[in-house]
């Protein structure tokens, strides 16, 4: 084997070794930032003045690698899929209302606390730490989904949630690191019922 051929033969496994490992990390990170529970852990609908509200705790993923990431300047959406269906014995539900309710997290570095932020409303609430903070965008109290006039008497009706968390916004550095990532999302299981009537 030549010198040329040897130097080519070392720089290719080299760059191989290289990539391999960059992928190893972008994949261990993407695993480990949203590793932990996400769940819904109860949920309900009340019914005042013809209007259905619901009340719903969804647990979601702490852990270092998030408190990392939101104080290195990235954004965390919070989504919840709500959806209100009519049974039918005998064919696919009838979907009455689908909707998300969108939350995003992130950390002022400015005041050293953690912002949660209702992406619908803008209506914005900071806490001190990410405990807190997670445990107020996993508390939904009272939003309306739902209204009488929606609804038959005679049919039976399904709620289903699903808490989801996934990266939103990204400063241009680590944009830059990972632009091929941009799957990096985590779902929970459908927490299901029965409408109240």
């Amino acid at each position: 084997m030549t010198a040329r051929r040897w130097t080519r033969a070392i720089l290719c496994s080299a760059w191989s070794a290289a990539a391999a490992a960059l992928l190893a990390c972008v994949a261990v990170v993407r695993a480990d930032v949203l590793d932990g529970v996400l769940a819904v852990r109860s949920a309900y609908i009340s019914v005042g003045g013809g209007v259905f509200e619901l009340h719903a705790r969804v647990q979601y993923p702490v852990n270092d690698e998030i408190r990392t990431a939101l104080h290195d300047g990235s954004v965390l959406l919070a989504d919840l899929d709500v959806s209100v269906a009519r049974e039918r014995r005998f064919w696919f539900d009838a979907e009455v209302v689908s909707i998300t309710l969108r939350r995003e997290l992130s950390f002022h570095t400015v005041s050293d606390r953690y912002v949660v932020r209702d992406v619908r409303s803008g209506i914005q609430r900071s806490f001190p730490t990410l405990e807190e903070a997670l445990a107020a965008l996993g508390a939904i109290d009272g939003v309306p989904i739902l209204v009488e006039p929606q609804l038959s008497n005679e049919a039976r009706y399904r709620v289903s949630v699903r808490a989801g968390i996934r990266r939103g916004h990204l400063p241009d550095a680590l944009r830059r690191i990972m632009f091929w990532s941009d799957d990096w999302h985590r779902a929970s299981e459908w927490y299901a019922w029965s409408l109240p009537r």
